[in-house]
């Protein structure tokens, strides 16, 4: 755990500059819009330990793997979002030498992000002889137009004697991945000038498509344009100018970003970037921030969280709400939700099954329910690629991918791209966690059946028959706990199928008799799957009246978390692999994983009972666990637990809980603080179509209010010392349950 910044309602700020957290401070400073992103580091080079990078939604390339071995089946190819072009360098020359913060001497350093209106500041005083200087930068990505990115430079000389100050700015295509294999290049350059770059990936040996990106600069300064210089892989600009003592000078570099996802031509993606430089040349600075923030405004009026009483889990719950909205607000269904989003190289910027699992809950709370709808057409569209997936493996069916761009699997862990298969079952959940919240059945009757037929085929096929046993197993898998590899009989993974299966049955019952010829399931499937659901084997044990994890964890040599050695953790920074999965060590939640999605189909006593058990063998050393683990918690009226688990998923990354932020920030992650809050401290469910909640005040908490959208509602929910109270914002009157008793929610209700 360490903590750099500090703790504001708003802001995430430090007046403070350490060289050892420089990549703790980009990952945490990281800017996106939905469209593109960067993490928060200089304008300008820093010779210093770094990790320069910018993102753009979409924009991918299947890199090489550097295994040994092959496989039947085993992916082509490790898929990964690559490191942009870098649009936003500018550096700075004070009486001709250069600025490197790395080894000048500078003072009243101070760099803060705003979550209000997603605008980074940074600023300093640097002394180089006897010149003294001070330069103040803010940056933000607009929400209002998404391919624009803005910087605003002032200069000020604060030396007695005249300061010359050079600007250059630059379009720069010779970056790299710092994880790329064999220190791979990945754009090359198809037209440069002295203020556009157009770069395309290179080509691979895959048949994936390649990508070509353009950035187009526009300049609005006080200085003088002095030179240019059009180089292979960059072009620059500098401006320049003579400073007396206390004059200013101000620079603006404004840059276009398209991209071959929008423009199926070379000539058409540059009148695009000379169509939208050209709109945005004729605002002023202020007018561009403005559009920005109105946008911000609107989103934080929607879906804000207010905590009184404890800015620390204040602070925590508006970072992560920030990080959700600037890496995926909805806008474009081609496009997913990474686990590092914008902010790093880490897992390759691809889709996991995070977004159904963890996103889905938060946005159908917060967005309205396009944005939803849309992920679950993201899945529906690459229906391709799970077919494919399935069939390397010899099964039918669809298997969606781990990992992805493309619906082909692009991950290089055999243990984990093609035996962590609870990822089919969590993608129907996310459809049925959709129909059951929106009351919307429009997609689970139509392209959602057809999702839930394959996914379903695919379980059929994958089970198999044990005759010892008279049920069905399946062998063979990893769980969410990926400590426990190629284990047999996954709890969490039968009872997925199981459900599933079920579930589909259902659904087949209710489309259409269009849909129904389409899908054409036929009466020995049908029977195939009820059999698999009367038969399916899942691991209990009665004496300890707990669902088993899998087939022989229970032979392990079961010991607490509490007597690992505090030096030994995280134990995957200190244990081997081999110690790791012989150990009792749990790395996420797995049985609660179920138990936390189907929570109101489980008794108190089931519930209370695998807690117990299982909680205190988890190192929650993945980053989703402890939002599960705090619904869990407050569901047993574990007050303590479930405020301990609200901290540390709401600080996972302010915090650094596990030392591993400096390669980005846990996107995906970062829908726990709300799952927490909503479902855990406010009970909030959807049971048989009604909407309720069993709140409770977190002892050291005043009080805290959240809105939420529901079926065509907005709901105000707060909930303070003297009780809770609802209040319908906008919509129809809507009846609701408030510790199980009914309630018409018509104007402001207090319990």
């Amino acid at each position: 755990m360490k903590r750099i910044f500090e703790v504001q309602p708003w802001n995430v700020s430090t007046h403070e500059f350490k060289p050892e957290d420089k990549r703790l401070q980009e990952s945490m400073t990281s800017l996106g819009n939905g469209y593109m992103g960067m993490r928060g580091f200089f304008d300008e080079d820093y010779s210093g330990d770094s990790l320069p990078g910018i993102y753009l939604g979409g924009v991918w390339y299947p890199d090489k793997t550097r295994v040994g071995w092959w496989k039947n089946g085993y992916p082509k190819y490790f898929g990964k979002v690559i490191n942009a072009v870098n649009f936003i360098k500018m550096n700075f020359m004070i009486n001709g030498s250069k600025l490197d913060l790395a080894n000048d001497e500078f003072t009243d350093f101070d760099l803060g992000l705003n979550l209000k209106n997603g605008v980074l500041v940074r600023s300093f005083v640097v002394t180089k002889g006897a010149a003294k200087v001070q330069f103040n930068f803010e940056r933000f990505l607009s929400v209002a137009q998404k391919e624009l990115s803005v910087q605003k430079v002032d200069i000020k000389n604060l030396s007695d004697a005249e300061v010359k100050i050079e600007v250059i700015s630059a379009l720069d295509s010779n970056v790299k991945n710092e994880d790329a294999n064999y220190d791979e290049h990945f754009w090359e350059v198809r037209h440069i000038d002295e203020d556009s770059l157009v770069a395309e990936t290179k080509a691979n040996d895959f048949g994936t498509p390649r990508f070509t990106s353009g950035m187009q600069a526009g300049y609005v300064t006080s200085l003088e344009k002095t030179d240019e210089n059009v180089g292979d892989t960059e072009t620059s600009i500098t401006f320049s100018g003579k400073l007396n003592k206390d004059e200013v000078a101000t620079i603006e570099k404004r840059v276009i970003v398209v991209t071959s996802r929008d423009y199926d031509s070379q000539d058409k993606l540059i009148s695009a970037m000379n169509d939208l430089s050209a709109k945005i040349s004729s605002q002023s600075y202020d007018e561009l921030l403005t559009a920005h923030e109105n946008i911000w405004a609107e989103r934080w009026e929607q879906s804000d969280v207010k905590i009184e009483g404890d800015t620390e889990a204040q602070q925590g719950m508006r970072f992560n709400l920030f990080g959700l909205f600037t890496t995926y607000y909805g806008d474009d269904s081609r496009l997913n939700i990474g686990p590092k989003g914008f902010t790093g190289e880490k897992y390759g910027g691809a889709t996991y099954w995070d977004t159904e699992a963890f996103a889905v809950p938060v946005y159908l709370g917060i967005t309205k329910p396009e944005v939803t709808r849309n992920l679950l057409m993201y899945r529906y569209k690459q229906l391709d690629g799970a077919y494919i997936n399935a069939q390397e493996q010899g099964l039918k069916g669809a298997l969606f991918p781990m990992v992805t761009f493309n619906g082909i699997e692009c991950h290089n862990e055999w243990e984990i791209t093609f035996e962590e298969i609870h990822r089919n079952g969590d993608i129907a959940f996310a459809i049925y966690n959709y129909t059951r919240y929106t009351g919307d059945k429009s997609y689970v009757l139509n392209e959602g059946s057809k999702v839930l037929t394959e996914i379903s085929r695919f379980w059929a096929d994958r089970v198999h028959f044990s005759k010892r046993n008279n049920q069905y197993m399946i062998h063979g898998v990893t769980g969410p706990d990926e400590y426990e590899n190629n284990v047999d009989n996954n709890w969490n993974t039968n009872y997925l199928a199981q459900w599933t299966l079920k579930y589909t049955l259902e659904i087949l019952k209710e489309v259409s008799a269009d849909q129904a010829k389409a899908l054409n399931v036929s009466d020995e499937e049908k029977a195939k799957w009820q059999d698999i659901i009367d038969k399916m084997y899942l691991p209990y044990d009665k004496d300890l009246d707990i669902f088993v994890q899998h087939d022989g964890f229970l032979d392990k040599d079961l010991e607490p978390v509490s007597a690992i050695p505090k030096d030994q953790l995280p134990i995957n920074q200190h244990w081997s692999w081999d110690k790791i999965l012989r150990s009792p060590y749990i790395k996420q939640g797995d049985v609660l994983q179920v138990m936390y999605d189907f929570i109101d189909e489980f008794t108190p006593e089931q519930k209370k009972h695998n807690f117990d058990f299982y909680e205190p063998m988890t190192v929650h050393e993945s980053s989703l666990s402890a939002a599960i683990h705090s619904v869990m918690a407050a569901d047993l009226h574990y007050e303590k637990k479930a405020v301990e688990f609200y901290e540390r998923t709401a600080r996972l990354d302010l915090d650094n809980y596990n030392n591993d932020t400096v390669d980005g920030l846990h996107i995906t992650s970062m829908t726990g603080g709300w799952i927490a809050m909503v479902q855990g401290f406010a009970g909030m469910r959807v049971h048989n179509d009604t909407l309720s909640y069993k709140p409770f005040l977190p002892k050291k908490w005043d009080s805290y209010s959240f809105r939420q959208v529901f079926r065509g509602r907005v709901i105000e929910v707060s909930v303070d010392k003297q009780g809770s109270h609802f209040e319908l914002i906008s919509g129809d009157p809507l009846d609701i349950l408030v510790d199980g008793k009914p309630t018409t929610l018509d104007s402001l209700q207090t319990n």
